[in-house]
């Protein structure tokens, strides 16, 4: 969680790394995707440290006008260092949700709660890789280095790690881990 100036950076430089992007005014002005991820960090920024009420309206308003524009309904707070948005289209993140650093997150990816329960959302450990159209939902632990590949319901805990899931429901089908599916930014 970002609660200094220093922290901030450091949340940037790591997503920045996470999502391979060169340090050019190009990419700093029509990089969509890095741009909602720098106005994210910044949201927390302002949140977390406390800054002045106008301005962190107005951060938190372009932050939500950009997601709209993307798609994306990922909360502040939610993912560690390091997060990779591969690129836009729908992503749903429920503001209870925690997951660990160095996430890489693809297109139709639903992260919720179990149905009537708001404060039963997924936590997802480090270094994992969300396929396309995964949906995690209920009080569940996902492990570090894991892999869940596209269209996978996950509704289970695989809090050990170190493996691939995939399926509706989600199971191991491999122990193959998130290694080389996602680049570390911190």
């Amino acid at each position: 969680m970002i609660k200094s100036k220093q922290d901030y950076l450091y949340y940037l430089e790591a997503d920045r790394k996470a999502l391979q992007i060169k340090k050019t005014l190009n990419n700093l002005i029509y990089h969509e995707v890095w741009k909602f991820q720098r106005l994210l960090r910044k949201a927390e920024y302002y949140h977390n440290c406390n800054k002045p009420k106008l301005a962190k309206t107005c951060v938190f308003l372009r932050f939500r006008r950009m997601g709209t524009k993307l798609g994306f309904t990922i909360p502040p707070n939610a993912f560690g260092p390091g997060l990779a948005i591969a690129h836009k289209g729908t992503i749903v993140v429920n503001g209870t949700a925690r997951i660990g650093k160095n996430c890489r997150l693809h297109v139709c990816v639903s992260i919720g709660t179990q149905a009537g329960k708001d404060a039963s959302a997924p936590v997802v450990g480090d270094n994992c890789y969300i396929g396309p159209g995964v949906k995690m939902f209920g009080k569940i632990v996902i492990g570090d280095n894991m892999a869940i590949g596209a269209n996978a319901v996950v509704n289970k805990s695989f809090p050990e790690g170190n493996a691939t899931i995939a399926g509706a429901p989600a199971k191991i089908i491999s122990n193959k881990s998130s290694e080389g599916l996602l680049v570390k930014g911190c």
